[in-house]
C-alpha cells in the first residue's frame, strides 16, 4: 500500500451552498477545497477539476453547464477521481453507469430534505383544494366577485396516493394522515408489509390512480419512470382529482397534464418540477388558474439546505478516512473503488457492511 496522500482534494462549483459544508471539511487535516465559478469556461473548469479526488456537484440539470455533468468525458479528464457526491437526493447530472465502470462511487444526501419536500407537497394539496392561488390573484386584480366563486374543498377524509414511499414519501404519508386522509402507496422496491410500516396501504399503480383524490409523485427519474404519468395515466385518475409532483421533470408528460386539466378530468395540479427549469413564461400550464407552480424549490428551505450540506460534508469526511458511506447510489462499484482508493490514498478501507436504505 502506498504512503497516505498528503492532500485530499474536494472540488465543487461555486453555487450557493450552506457554509456548514466548508466549515466541516475545513476541520479535516489534509483536505483541500478547490472551487470554480459556475460560469467558468470549459477549459478553466477542467483545469480545476482534473486533480480532484471528490467532486461535490449539483444535480440541478439546468443550473450547471453540460461539461460539468459527470460523464465519460469528465471522468477521462480526472484520473484520480474516486467519489462523486451530490448536493441533495438526486443525481440527474451524474452518469452513474459511467462512474461504476470507472470504479468511482456516487453518493447522495437522500432524506436530508424530506421534511421540507413533504411540507411543500401538503402545501400544494391545500393550495389547490382551497384555491389559495386563485384567490390571491383575483384579490389583486378584481372586485365584485362572490366568495362562493372561489369555493374550495377540504382535504380531510380524502384519499392520498403516494407514488414512491422512500424518505420523502414516508414523510408525506405521515403528514397526510395528520390531516385525516387515507394513504395509498405503490413502490416496486418495497413489500406490502414495509409499505404498511411506512404508513400507507399498498396497492397497484392502476388502483392508486383510480382511487386517489390526490396523486403525488415521490419516485426517482429513471428508465422505468420516465413518461410514467402520460395521457393514459391521467385518464385513469379519478375524475376531479388533483395531480402533485415534487419528484423530477419528465416523469409526467406536461402536454398530457395540460389536456387533462383543460378537459376537466383533473381539478388541479401542484407542480414543482418541469421539463425545463424554470419553465418559459408563456408555458401553458402557468396560464391555468387551477395550477400552483413552483420552480424546484420544495427542498429549498434554510433547514433542508443546512441539513444536506452537513450530511454531504460528513459523508465525504468519513470516506476520505477510509470509511463506508451511509448513502451509496452504486454499491456495485464498491470493490473497484476500494482498490483504487487504497492505491491512491494509502489508507485501508473499513470492512464493515454498508447500511443502505
Amino acid at each position: 500500500m502506498n504512503p497516505p496522500a498528503t492532500t485530499k482534494r474536494v472540488f465543487r462549483i461555486e453555487m450557493w451552498l450552506d457554509p456548514v459544508f466548508e466549515e466541516r471539511l475545513g476541520r479535516e487535516p489534509g483536505v483541500v477545497l478547490v472551487r470554480c465559478p459556475v460560469k467558468a469556461s470549459e477549459d478553466e473548469f477542467f483545469q480545476a477539476v482534473s486533480t480532484a479526488h471528490v467532486y461535490h456537484t449539483s444535480s440541478a440539470k439546468d443550473e450547471v453547464p453540460h461539461h460539468a455533468f459527470t460523464t465519460d468525458a469528465l471522468i477521462g479528464r480526472c484520473p484520480e477521481l474516486l467519489i462523486v457526491s451530490t448536493y441533495g437526493a438526486g443525481y440527474d447530472t451524474v452518469d452513474v453507469a459511467a462512474c461504476t465502470r470507472a470504479g468511482i462511487i456516487v453518493v447522495n444526501q437522500a432524506g436530508g430534505n424530506a421534511q421540507s419536500v413533504a411540507e411543500h407537497t401538503l402545501g400544494f394539496a391545500l393550495a389547490v383544494s382551497h384555491r389559495i392561488g386563485e384567490s390571491d390573484r383575483l384579490l389583486r386584480r378584481a372586485r365584485g366577485f362572490s366568495r362562493e366563486d372561489l369555493m374550495g374543498r377540504e382535504i380531510a377524509g380524502k384519499v392520498f396516493g403516494v407514488v414512491g414511499i422512500g424518505h420523502v414519501g414516508t414523510s408525506v404519508a405521515r403528514l397526510a394522515r395528520a390531516f385525516g386522509m387515507e394513504v395509498l402507496a405503490v413502490d416496486p422496491y418495497l413489500t406490502e408489509e414495509e409499505i404498511a410500516r411506512r404508513g400507507a396501504r399498498a396497492v397497484t399503480f392502476e388502483a392508486l390512480l383510480a382511487q386517489s383524490d390526490f396523486v403525488s409523485l415521490h419516485c426517482p427519474r429513471d428508465k422505468s419512470t420516465l413518461g410514467m404519468m402520460n395521457a393514459d395515466a391521467f385518464a385513469q385518475m379519478k375524475p376531479g382529482s388533483v395531480f402533485l409532483t415534487t419528484a423530477r421533470g419528465g416523469i409526467h408528460d406536461e402536454k398530457a397534464l395540460l389536456a387533462a386539466l383543460r378537459s376537466g378530468q383533473l381539478a388541479g395540479a401542484g407542480i414543482d418540477v418541469w421539463d425545463r427549469e424554470p419553465p418559459p413564461l408563456d408555458h401553458p400550464l402557468l396560464a391555468c388558474d387551477n395550477v400552483v407552480g413552483t420552480v424546484h424549490t420544495a427542498g429549498v428551505t434554510r433547514e433542508a439546505r443546512r441539513n444536506v450540506a452537513a450530511m454531504g460534508a460528513e459523508q465525504i469526511a468519513g470516506l476520505l478516512k477510509g470509511g463506508r458511506p451511509p448513502r451509496l447510489v452504486n454499491p456495485e462499484a464498491w470493490p473497484a473503488y476500494v482498490a483504487r482508493f487504497e492505491a491512491l490514498m494509502g489508507i485501508a478501507v473499513a470492512k464493515a457492511n454498508t447500511d443502505e436504505d
